[in-house]
């Protein structure tokens, strides 16, 4: 019998850096065992992914993640103008929306303190919250639109088939465009208002933890005025710090393999697999940018674990004690998770299909050992086949 769920596992060491900052700018932390680890929250993993270069070159543009409805509505008018007319898009819009109206651009100006200048903002029709757009959903929702104007010259005759035919709570007629909008069908989406369809999660993406314990450091520095130095000045023209710290990282997802078929459109399990292949290797490969170009801690993964499996099991209690090491934790990551993940599969007689690939050994993990990560992501198309 297939397995429904994909259950992805993986470490991940960063030299020093500062992957996700909260609101004051310092890393962002978890207390967990007790033990203070930094984190990395799933919506800025996730985000990665989405905007990431791989995941265009796989799947092509991801949705839009606003509630600018102005800025939207010139977007798709520019991108749809070879299709339908202007007044067709802004009133498709309106109804997923769920506004009466889609305001022009209103420049507002605030007015700059002391010696800066006036700043100018422009300002339109807002939603009230922030949504996941669609291109390719909103061109059918475009066509349909279309159509039914064709057929009813009566104008209550054709909002009486747009009603019937958008009807929110059963309208699942163009899940099909998410195969053009993966991101969507893989992370969901929340609708409140409108005709904009919500849509369950396949993807659950935990957040990310170092293995063991980790004290922050804090880096102070400087950026020199090469002018006034050429005066003859000396020292700094501006003073700041920012906390880093590196570690062994925990990534943990699973993937609801029919949950993604049905939001696909009811898409063959292949389609699924091979979109989990490619969501494996971004799991695997793609770094948040925060500080990026100051810290360049693009490392990837170094073991990564796969299971099919009939339910989600996260294996982050391996580490739930911190790992503790005087020679590097990366290693002894590794060994307690391996310790860990066999003791459970042992204790609770679970029969998934495992397989795995890692830059250490790991000739004790039970499970299919692949020689790369293409390898790895191959086996998984292949339904644990290959």
């Amino acid at each position: 019998m297939s397995k429904n769920f994909v259950n992805f596992h993986i470490l991940m060491s960063h030299s020093p850096s500062c992957l996700n900052r909260d609101d004051m700018g310092m890393q962002k932390t978890a207390v967990f065992g007790g033990a203070r680890r930094v984190r990395i929250s799933s919506q800025s993993l996730k985000r990665a992914i989405r905007t990431s270069p791989y995941y265009e070159a796989q799947f092509g543009r991801p949705s839009e993640r606003t509630k600018q409805l102005t800025l939207l509505r010139d977007k798709y008018r520019e991108l749809l103008k070879d299709k339908f007319s202007a007044s067709v898009i802004d009133t498709v819009l309106m109804a997923v929306a769920g506004v009466k109206e889609i305001k022009e651009l209103e420049e507002k100006v605030k007015k700059g303190q002391g010696n800066d200048v006036d700043r100018v903002k422009l300002e339109g029709t807002e939603s009230g919250a922030v949504a996941a757009w669609s291109i390719y959903e909103i061109e059918k929702y475009c066509e349909l639109y279309s159509q039914l104007q064709a057929e009813h010259s009566d104008d209550k005759a054709f909002q009486k088939a747009w009603d019937k035919e958008t009807k929110k709570d059963s309208f699942k007629k163009f899940n099909d465009a998410f195969q053009n909008s993966v991101d969507i069908a893989l992370s969901g989406r929340m609708a409140t208002s409108g005709i904009m369809t919500s849509v369950d999660a396949a993807l659950a993406v935990a957040h990310v933890i170092t293995t063991h314990t980790v004290d922050g450091d804090l880096d102070w520095f400087t950026a020199v005025d090469d002018l006034t130095q050429e005066a003859g000045e000396t020292g700094s023209a501006h003073l700041d710090t920012q906390e880093f710290s590196a570690g062994v990282f925990y990534r943990y997802a699973s993937l609801n393999l029919a949950q993604l078929q049905e939001n696909l459109g009811e898409t063959s399990r292949e389609k699924a697999l091979e979109i989990a292949a490619h969501t494996l290797h971004m799991l695997a490969t793609v770094i948040p940018e925060a500080k990026r170009n100051s810290t360049a801690a693009d490392n990837p993964a170094d073991f990564v674990c796969v299971a099919l499996s009939d339910q989600p099991i996260s294996l982050a209690n391996a580490f739930e004690e911190p790992v503790k090491s005087k020679s590097g934790f990366l290693k002894p990551s590794i060994e307690q998770f391996i310790n860990y993940k066999e003791r459970v599969y042992q204790g609770y007689e679970l029969d998934d299909k495992v397989a795995f690939f890692s830059l250490r050994d790991t000739s004790v993990l039970s499970g299919k050992a692949c020689p790369s990560l293409s390898k790895l992501e191959n086996w998984l198309k292949q339904d644990g086949e290959a």
